[in-house]
């Protein structure tokens, strides 16, 4: 996919108006964000194995109502930046809701419901994975078309098996915004960044379990809670008090 790389870098590096200097650098950079797509979609896939898309099911979990929430922003702002030809805009757009929200975040806490003994919990996460890589494939195919078309033919989908270039533009979905979604959730990172950080700060080796005392309010306290299984395999936490 080394057309993919170098079309990205060159639409990223992108200003109007001013000339473009090539650096290597911005090449590795996309290079690695190429790397990142198709491993995250291998999971994805592997997942969805004798899986049908039905679409998405009711009484989803808070962080599948964040993340369609955050696929729901990330298509309005593309498409509104890609009607002023703002290409390098609406790229990193495409660029920090695939690297951030969806790989390092959503599939990482999809894991939980994956691994899990619920096989209703199990299908609910899989009809979230499947919408929104097939969704974020679409936003994807203007800036890397290759990888895009690729991942798209292994998708399983209820309509035909036509080329993605011929696939609709994903329309802003407004019934996926989920302001309370969003604010829980970014609470809940939040709180996984900060013990990440402490414990780089104090030394504590990655993958090495322990135990936390958390002080909080009792609305957030009573949130974390909820999300204590997801803050203990992201934040390697034992358990917290």
């Amino acid at each position: 996919y080394g057309a993919d790389t170098l079309r990205f870098t060159l639409i990223t590096g992108q200003a109007p108006g001013n000339d473009q200097r090539f650096r290597y650098e911005n090449v590795e950079a996309s290079r690695n964000f190429a790397n990142k797509i198709w491993n995250a979609s291998r999971f994805v896939l592997m997942n969805l194995e004798d899986f049908q898309p039905n679409g998405l099911p009711p009484a989803l979990s808070r962080h599948q109502r964040w993340i369609l929430d955050r696929f729901a922003q990330a298509v309005h702002q593309t498409s509104e930046l890609l009607e002023k030809y703002e290409l390098g805009e609406a790229a990193k757009v495409v660029y920090e809701f695939i690297w951030g929200d969806f790989c390092d975040w959503f599939i990482e806490l999809s894991k939980v419901s994956l691994y899990g003994k619920e096989d209703r919990e199990k299908e609910k996460v899989k009809a979230v994975l499947c919408y929104v890589l097939e969704g974020t494939m679409r936003l994807l195919h203007p800036f890397m078309p290759f990888i895009s078309e690729e991942i798209w033919q292994h998708l399983p989908r209820r309509g035909g098996d036509g080329a993605l270039i011929k696939s609709p533009w994903p329309e802003p979905a407004e019934q996926l915004s989920d302001n309370q979604a969003r604010e829980e959730m970014e609470l809940v990172m939040q709180v996984i960044r900060s013990i990440r950080n402490l414990r780089s700060e104090i030394g504590i080796p990655v993958g090495k379990k322990t135990a936390l005392i958390l002080r909080a309010p009792a609305k957030y306290l009573n949130l974390l809670r909820q999300e204590e299984v997801f803050i203990q395999r992201l934040a390697w936490i034992e358990h917290f008090y």
